[in-house]
């Protein structure tokens, strides 16, 4: 299968942000071939009537989601489809071989009861869903190399936690003292219209939107726990600014030992993220941009310490739709096929 030996690869919900980021960056791919599109509102149409802009390159028609057809027609399958919705499609996907990235949060809870608890629904799928690997690489990297069902992070989760991990793994703060306050671009809302991104509501305005209540709450404080050991809460409290893409989190939190300096802070980060090729850790009192990220797979970590209220701040600039959803997805599907991480993956974006 596939094309010179390339391994065939299938999106279903591919007329969404996400979906379109996938087509575009597996068309750029070395090792994979796209060869299905799958959708439902959109099934018989040509992609290029959904995005125009890439009729030259993509000549793929949106099929109708047939998991028969789907399975004998590739090795790997990423689901781009609103929540709810995977975990009704990958059981079978999975028995019959494929390899499944989902997109969604169905598989990103290692306890489902806190899944239905924040996104309802009626899960039967519990022994499937215990096979499933949380895709951040940066932490899992090995299990994710093991898996064939990797629950992709939310985008606001990646930022978050690729700036708390070292803190948390090495035992540097008071964990339940972390406050973490991030902001979107308007993209990460989707494609679907809503009255709160309409230019005229979302330009030249900035506001916080479900304030302690926001479903990626418990997908942070699941990780957290995992690192620290124990049960871990937090504060996260998301907003909307006005750009297209884009996520700064600045992350608050009271060191253990009051007696760090930002020098060696920045020194902990750099050997913690050593071996992961994605995560720049900025030089003492640079800080990250969302600009900087933009159009790329990587993660910008900026950290400072504030001696007067022996608190450490550390900023992490993504790009929400790529290293945010779906350049992490490739960034596992490497990993998955034992390639090297950065395969296919955007390390540079334009600028200004």
């Amino acid at each position: 299968m596939g094309d010179l030996g390339r391994v065939p690869v299938g999106i279903i919900g591919a007329s969404g942000y996400g979906g379109v980021q996938l087509v575009r960056l597996l068309m750029d791919h070395p090792r994979v071939e796209l060869v299905y599109l799958g959708g439902e509102s959109s099934a018989g149409k040509p992609f290029s009537d959904l995005y125009p802009h890439l009729g030259n390159l993509v000549d793929l028609i949106v099929e109708p989601i047939d998991l028969e057809k789907i399975a004998a027609r590739t090795q790997a399958v990423f689901l781009s489809l609103p929540n709810g919705l995977a975990y009704q499609i990958a059981p079978e996907l999975l028995a019959k071989g494929c390899k499944v990235l989902d997109l969604s949060a169905d598989y990103r809870f290692t306890d489902l009861n806190t899944y239905t608890t924040w996104y309802g629904g009626d899960r039967h799928d519990r022994e499937v869903a215990s096979t499933a690997v949380y895709g951040l690489p940066e932490l899992y990297r090995d299990r994710i190399a093991q898996s064939k069902l990797i629950g992709c992070p939310g985008c606001y989760p990646t930022a978050s936690l690729l700036a708390l991990s070292p803190l948390l793994k090495q035992g540097l703060i008071v964990p339940d003292t972390a406050i973490i306050d991030a902001k979107s671009g308007t993209s990460g809302g989707g494609r679907q219209g809503k009255i709160n991104l309409l230019l005229a509501e979302a330009d030249n305005s900035l506001g916080a939107y479900n304030v302690g209540r926001h479903r990626h709450t418990p997908e942070i404080e699941q990780i957290c726990s995992d690192l620290a050991g124990h049960e871990v809460t937090v504060q996260f409290t998301p907003h909307l600014i006005p750009m297209v893409r884009g996520i700064l989190a600045t992350v608050y939190a009271t060191l253990r030992d009051p007696g760090l300096v930002r020098e060696d802070l920045v020194t902990i980060y750099t050997a913690f993220y050593r071996a992961s090729p994605w995560v720049k850790v900025l030089s003492s009192g640079v800080y990250p941009q969302t600009k900087w990220a933009c159009g790329t797979n990587n993660c910008y970590i900026g950290v400072e310490v504030d001696a007067r209220t022996g608190r450490i701040i550390v900023m992490s600039a993504i790009d929400n739709l790529i290293k945010g959803q779906s350049g992490q997805a490739i960034q596992c599907l490497n990993l998955m096929m034992g390639w090297e991480e950065t395969l296919g993956l955007p390390q540079f974006g334009f600028y200004p």
